[in-house]
């Protein structure tokens, strides 16, 4: 699955660094096996979750180009690009053939993704008109919910 993931994200300048599983991952928010990111590098383990590798991508898609020229381990952005990361790490998961977006809405919900409606698939399917407008107003996403391969650029 990592050369998927690798393949999927290079179409936006990320690199996977896959390091050994008993060092700490460089960059990582929220430590232990989740994913870090500095610059342009995702860096994972082997128990990195696709969940993780898929929302850092998307902070580094979603956040303004400032940001990510200064980029390393917080992503920052508010309560609006949180949910459009959510949101497009959903659309990401199709693009992986052994993930696919069932598995990520579950894990999501494994992890301990919160949302009104209770669990991850709900406010997908019923929640996420703010989450699409979001990512669609940065051309992220087109107006079919299809993502354009580009990045905020604003």
């Amino acid at each position: 699955m990592l050369q998927q993931l690798q393949t999927l994200l290079s179409k936006y300048g990320l690199e996977i660094e896959r390091i050994s599983s008993d060092e700490t991952i460089p960059g990582s928010f929220f430590g232990e096996r989740e994913a870090g990111l500095i610059g342009n590098k995702l860096i994972v383990r082997s128990d990195t979750p696709v969940h993780s590798v898929l929302h850092e991508a998307g902070h580094y898609i979603c956040m303004d180009p400032e940001r990510r020229a200064n980029l390393h381990t917080d992503a920052e952005g508010d309560y609006d690009e949180e949910n459009g990361v959510c949101y497009l790490q959903i659309l990401l998961a199709g693009h992986i053939q052994q993930m696919g977006r069932a598995r990520m809405l579950r894990d999501m919900d494994r992890w301990g993704y919160t949302f009104r409606l209770g669990s991850a698939k709900a406010w997908f399917e019923q929640d996420a008109d703010d989450a699409r407008q979001w990512l669609q107003h940065f051309n992220i996403i087109d107006s079919e919910q299809l993502i354009t391969w580009k990045f905020r650029n604003q």
